[in-house]
């Protein structure tokens, strides 16, 4: 059965957040804020906070500065995954990626789906792997950020999750999961 198994231990994960966007600050960033809170109040560790305008150099040099920092186990993004001129999301990290991880972009929409509706289908969410680190990149709506902790990320980040989470991908957990 699928879920959390409260027997095991629970290993936090080193997360960093990146808010993609030309017009949020510390202060309006919510987005951010909220995943950041999320993902402490789960026990999780915040490796690095960033947030970063619509270029996609920009981006993919600080997804890459994270990538080569061991501190930093799992990266989610908000923002910029959306169809304007200015989202650029995917193609600033997608080039990066060695293994795409297309199943969180059909779970996520899934989830999306139940709150939003068909509008979901205006969001390119999207995740993979470059090295050991795994990048989950999700809108820049507050609300949107909510569904993709509370209804995908808070359990495959769970490394009590069963039968698996991304837990056991990361090196430091090599073989958690069964």
């Amino acid at each position: 059965m699928a879920g959390i198994d409260e027997t095991l231990t629970f290993y936090p994960l080193k997360i960093a957040v990146m808010t993609i966007s030309d017009t949020r600050t510390e202060e309006t960033d919510t987005s951010g804020q909220l995943l950041v809170a999320r993902l402490t109040e789960a026990g999780h560790q915040l490796a690095a906070h960033a947030i970063v305008t619509d270029d996609i150099a920009a981006i993919r040099a600080r997804v890459q500065q994270w990538i080569d920092d061991p501190d930093v186990e799992i990266i989610v993004t908000t923002g910029g995954t959306g169809f304007t001129e200015r989202d650029v999301t995917p193609e600033a990290i997608k080039p990066l990626f060695e293994r795409d991880m297309n199943g969180f972009s059909v779970v996520f929409h899934q989830a999306s789906l139940g709150t939003i509706g068909v509008s979901t289908l205006q969001s390119r969410a999207f995740a993979g792997q470059v090295g050991d680190t795994f990048i989950f990149s999700v809108p820049g709506s507050t609300g949107a950020c909510r569904d993709a902790w509370d209804l995908v990320l808070n359990m495959e980040f769970d490394s009590r999750h069963r039968p698996c989470s991304i837990a056991g991908m990361v090196p430091r957990l090599h073989g958690l999961c069964a």
